[in-house]
């Protein structure tokens, strides 16, 4: 038994989303302010507090609606709902959710639940004054549980084929529940965002969270203990053994409060004319453990109280334990179905140990029985340690329209699907490069595509240089400032199109031109290309270009040339759209075919300059006995090592100063990315 699927309609930015859930473990992406949050809000007013909603609950759309509300309007249009689809097979024990199962139909495998939050219409409108700015305020103001009407219904609806919901198309086949039936079918915990570890500029205002929850945990442990007494007369081993020592020491206080208070309480007695007065120990255990314990770390004899630990490992150990404390309160009340939710668990912590806690909460939901988990996460870290078929991306493309819930997995699959076997082999591809740095495409605003080494050194240096000469720093956002990510992916940026047009994110790719040229073998007969000056080019080895701007079959020769000639000239690319390609064009009388050709050929008096202090070179005799146009041959003639040239020219902007000029082809990459 598991719940299969979560619905949700008119909840602030969730207005209409569907959550495929996992059997064991769902993980929530999604960039900054697209609902995750506001998941595990709604899951928590329903299942928890009811009673809780209000008026900014309700979508910005409903809002005006709601504030323009009479006698004709029909609240049910804009009531907050919640469903779960529950799955369930032949081998789970039904007592509980029979209870939801209206239908007996041994074809039969789904419930469903349906929570509703609806106005109701008749108070409000008789408490609504009449002016309308006032009813406005009064709404804002008032709009909460008194005027809520909270209902749980089951509904059956297999075979229901309808495009409206049937819970909407067949109000009158929903069976009302009450919250305590929900209760003993779903346990549901919830581990918040805002946890409170403290670090050490706490320690002065008495802040111990650890000690606080291991409280918390000695008394969950101590009436399970005094709850096993009541039922088998004998409670857990460990929480004897403290009563035990505890009440021993009770007995040796209690000797030498009398000695001590003897006197005292000799003349009180006989003062106040009172029978048998004493003073007696009386320690109780979880007092005790709250005022007199801490939590520590080291050896017994040097160690260092909680606070002096970083607030990551604060944060694990917080986590730690409150999971721990909810696995507890799933075993104790042992309901069918429990769900917990643990919101960033990644906060204040380091990546390693974001790495730690990914691979370790798998294991302890695996652990529990009849536990599903939903996740919700920025790090990337985490991501890239979960499986491809846990994540469930939440979308939204701009700030107008409202958020939806992608099944990662299996939608993006049917993407490449598309693309037929050599969408598959992509497929497999981005699986297994789903590293850190691609995961970090999940929460990007923007991304841009690099080739290799030299791009990657020198880029950041090319991006500060856009916003110096681009961007108004008083009135405009630079791109140094905005959630980029920026990935070295060689010649494979094809392999993440059909990604990145499913996650919505706008892309830069700067490559290469790479043309080649058609080499006929005498001995064979056979066909090659090998690499040329663009102006003698007649093809391109790049498969980033060909796929992005769409590159006719070769074998086409009439259709593929006239593409080449558009590659060349810059025409094949429109820098419309989500794409952008960005590629060496002509430049100062000189069309270059690599990065390298482009920067020498634009920057090429103060290559001369310093060829003695730039690093990568060789021949460098070769650059003062150059005076000509063919950048090309030169470049394949000085350049050793690609990665040292670009770090020189890196250290010496840095250090010594110098100014570069940087190809145009990066610079109106830069410019679009930027302006989109």
């Amino acid at each position: 038994m598991h719940i299969e699927k979560i619905k949700i309609e008119n909840f602030r930015l969730l207005q209409d989303c569907c959550l495929d859930m996992r059997k064991k473990t769902t993980l929530l992406v999604g960039k900054n302010n697209t609902g995750k949050t506001s998941l595990a809000v709604l899951l928590e007013k329903f299942l928890e507090r009811p009673d809780s909603f209000t008026y900014t609950d309700f979508p910005i759309p409903i809002r005006q609606k709601i504030i323009s509300i009479d006698d004709c309007t029909n609240v049910e249009d804009f009531a907050i709902r919640l469903v779960l689809r529950i799955a369930y097979d032949e081998t789970d024990n039904l007592a509980i959710l029979s209870e939801f199962m209206l239908e007996l139909d041994p074809e039969r495998r789904h419930v469903n639940i349906l929570f509703e939050c609806c106005i109701d219409k008749k108070k409000l409108l008789r408490a609504l004054p009449g002016d309308i700015k006032e009813r406005k305020k009064f709404i804002e103001n008032n709009l909460s549980g008194n005027f809520l009407d909270f209902k749980i219904f089951a509904f059956d609806d297999f075979g229901h084929t309808e495009e409206t919901p049937y819970y909407l198309a067949h109000r009158d086949q929903l069976e009302e529940k009450e919250r305590s039936d929900v209760r003993a079918l779903l346990n549901f915990q919830v581990i918040h965002a805002r946890r409170n570890v403290a670090s050490s500029e706490d320690a002065g205002r008495g802040t111990k969270p650890l000690s606080a929850i291991s409280t918390k945990f000695f008394r969950k442990r101590d009436i399970e203990a005094k709850d096993n007494e009541k039922t088998t007369g004998s409670g857990g081993d460990s929480i004897e053994k403290l009563r035990s020592m505890l009440a021993g020491i009770d007995d040796q206080l209690g000797e030498q409060y009398a000695q001590v208070f003897g006197g005292f309480l000799k003349s009180s007695r006989d003062f106040l004319g009172l029978g048998d007065l004493k003073v007696v120990s009386n320690i109780q255990s979880q007092s005790l453990i709250e005022t007199s314990s801490q939590v520590i770390y080291g050896e017994t004899d040097n160690f260092l109280p909680e606070h002096h630990s970083g607030l990551g490992y604060l944060n694990i150990l917080y986590l730690l334990l409150q999971i721990e404390l909810c696995r507890d309160d799933f075993a104790r009340r042992n309901a069918p179905l429990n769900l917990l939710l643990i919101e960033e668990p990644e906060a204040h912590t380091h990546p390693q140990m974001q790495y730690v806690f990914a691979d370790k909460i798998h294991g302890l939901i695996s652990q529990t029985p009849n536990l599903q988990a939903l996740l919700t996460t920025h790090s990337s870290h985490i991501v890239s340690k979960s499986n491809f078929e846990d994540i469930r991306y939440l979308s939204r493309l701009s700030l107008a329209e409202p958020v939806t819930i992608k099944n990662f997995h299996t939608d993006l699959s049917a993407k490449y699907e598309e693309l037929g076997a050599d969408g598959t082999a992509l497929f497999q591809f981005l699986k297994q490069y789903l590293t850190i740095n691609s995961a970090e495409l999940f929460f990007a605003s923007k991304a841009i595509f690099i080739e290799g080494t030299t791009e990657r050194i020198l880029l950041p240096l090319f991006i500060e240089m856009h916003d110096k000469e681009n961007v108004d720093t008083t009135s405009e956002s630079g791109l140094s400032s905005q959630n980029i990510s920026v990935l070295e992916v060689g010649a494979n940026a094809r392999a993440f199109a059909p990604f990145l047009e499913f996650i919505g994110v706008r892309t830069l790719v700067i490559t290469d031109i790479d043309t080649t040229r058609a080499v006929v073998s005498e001995k064979t007969g056979k066909t090659s290309y090998s690499a040329c000056p663009v102006a003698e080019s007649s093809h391109t080895s790049n498969e980033t270009l060909k796929h992005f701007l769409s590159a006719p079959d070769p074998k086409e020769e009439k259709d593929f040339s006239e593409w080449h000639k558009r590659l060349v000239d810059g025409t094949a690319s429109s820098g419309e759209g989500q794409f952008m390609v960005a590629y060496q064009l002509a430049q100062d009388g000189y069309h270059a075919r690599s990065f390298e050709d482009a920067f020498i050929s634009i920057n090429l008096d103060k290559v001369k300059a310093r060829k003695d202090t730039l690093a990568g070179l060789k021949n460098r005799g070769a650059l003062d006995q150059f005076d000509g146009d063919d950048f090309y041959s030169l470049t394949t003639q000085i350049l050793e090592k690609k990665s040292d040239f670009a770090g020189s020219i890196l250290y010496l902007t840095l250090v010594e100063g110098e100014s570069w000029r940087v190809p145009e082809y990066i610079m109106d990459g830069l410019k679009w990315i930027h302006r989109n």
